[in-house]
């Protein structure tokens, strides 16, 4: 078994085995376990196979106990090898960027993502990252402007719908007099109105 201490190496640059941090090759020798926890990183270290020709076969990722707070934009997309990692302990600052970190744990590992808690900004400080949605995060949501030719549309199509129904209303409230209206006359056609019995008492009168 191969255990490469590179911290802090002056060979590490030339040589370039694996990211400075304690590196240990598997038992199996198809894989390697890269141990970064507790060396006070602020950043992600170097894990593009372009940088560092072994990391293309990390099994094991550990970053925890660090002042990391936050994960480049595509920094773990190429560790296709990996089946354990440990972000736990970090001051995330859970602004946008750090949504692709988050969605990229969401389908690696949730119990990995379980651990995170934020540290930053104030509005989340000491919520988990998992329990973030990206409209919380600090940046991704974008308010809309307000345009006010929208609300005058939309309040002259209500005022227009309304004036329509009142006209409609209005409408089937005199059909209906004018059907209950015929409707009497129907059933009492030998009935004659009152101003007409008074109108033929004036006639025989003369």
């Amino acid at each position: 078994m191969k255990t490469w201490n590179t911290w802090g190496n002056p060979e590490y640059y030339t040589k370039k085995p694996c990211p400075p941090c304690l590196c240990e090759q598997q038992e199996d020798l198809r894989g390697w376990i890269l141990n970064c926890s507790s060396m006070g990183l602020k950043e992600m270290p170097p894990l593009s196979s372009e940088l560092c020709h072994s990391c293309h076969t990390i099994n094991i990722l550990h970053l925890q106990n660090n002042s990391l707070t936050t994960v480049p934009l595509g920094a773990l997309d190429h560790l296709i090898y990996l089946k354990e990692v440990d972000f736990s302990n970090n001051p995330w600052h859970c602004d946008c960027s750090i949504l692709y970190f988050k969605q990229w744990l969401e389908d690696f590992s949730i119990a990995s993502l379980a651990n995170l808690q934020c540290a930053s900004p104030a509005s989340v400080k000491s919520r988990a990252l998992s329990q973030l949605t990206g409209n919380e995060l600090e940046g991704c949501r974008k308010p809309q402007p307000i345009k006010c030719l929208d609300f005058f549309w939309r309040d002259f199509a209500l005022i227009f719908v309304a004036i329509i129904v009142l006209i409609l209303a209005k409408c089937i409230l005199q059909y209906s007099k004018k059907l209950t209206s015929q409707a009497a006359r129907k059933l009492h056609p030998f009935e004659v109105p009152l101003l007409q019995i008074h109108d033929l008492e004036k006639q025989k009168s003369k």
